[in-house]
């Protein structure tokens, strides 16, 4: 699915003389618009990923890959979220089928989309599936990182990566400046489904059985 990104065109001539109440409007106008196009940025792939700039997976935001074009996932860790003093590793997860969800607090769709993952996970992590969050771009610190984690009822772990460093495990084609993104990894840690935008519940659950069942 794409997104319509938001533009505006403001010339010399679209804006009133100074000191006008119009000259005011016209440039709250502006501000609106700015913000728009800020929030925007973190919703799904900017236009800059659509033409070019970054490549998403065969230039779409979901992808389901057969296991003969799966990659591996590279050496994946990073210290816990609500345990700073305690490292998360995705070699932890030997065996199971990993999704790994990547936010930030900052982030709208992020809390949009976090109770549908909460629930995808607890309905199937006695089925030999963990998830696993990456919370990247985080400059507010920690402490709202963890705040978004309670808020949210998360109970699955995440790696605190303000840097966004871990994601380089996960193989140069996908981008390391979207967020959400989620990708589902099989039981020998490939990459089985990039979501590079928002997901819902039922892509979530349909993705991970799909998955899980592959033994």
């Amino acid at each position: 699915m794409r997104r319509q990104s938001t533009r505006a065109s403001l010339g010399d001539d679209d804006c009133p003389p100074s000191g006008s109440s119009s000259l005011r409007r016209c440039a709250g106008v502006i501000a609106v618009l700015v913000v728009a196009m800020l929030l925007g940025g973190c919703v799904q792939l900017s236009d800059r990923a659509r033409d070019g700039g970054i490549i998403a997976p065969d230039g779409k935001a979901r992808h389901f890959y057969p296991p003969e074009r799966r990659s591996v996932v590279g050496e994946l860790s990073g210290r816990s979220v609500t345990d700073p003093g305690a490292t998360l590793r995705l070699s932890d997860y030997a065996g199971k089928v990993v999704v790994i969800n990547v936010w930030g607090s900052w982030c709208a769709p992020c809390r949009l989309e976090a109770p549908a993952l909460e629930k995808v996970y607890t309905a199937r992590k006695s089925k030999g599936v963990q998830f696993l969050g990456i919370d990247v771009r985080e400059t507010a610190g920690d402490d709202a990182a963890r705040d978004f984690i309670r808020s949210h009822g998360l109970t699955y772990p995440s790696i605190y990566d303000p840097p966004g460093k871990t994601l380089l495990a996960l193989g140069e084609q996908y981008p390391t400046t979207v967020v959400p993104m989620t990708f589902v990894l099989d039981r020998q840690h490939r990459v089985a489904a990039a979501y590079l935008t928002t997901i819902d519940e039922k892509t979530l659950t349909d993705a991970v059985d799909r998955v899980a069942g592959e033994g």
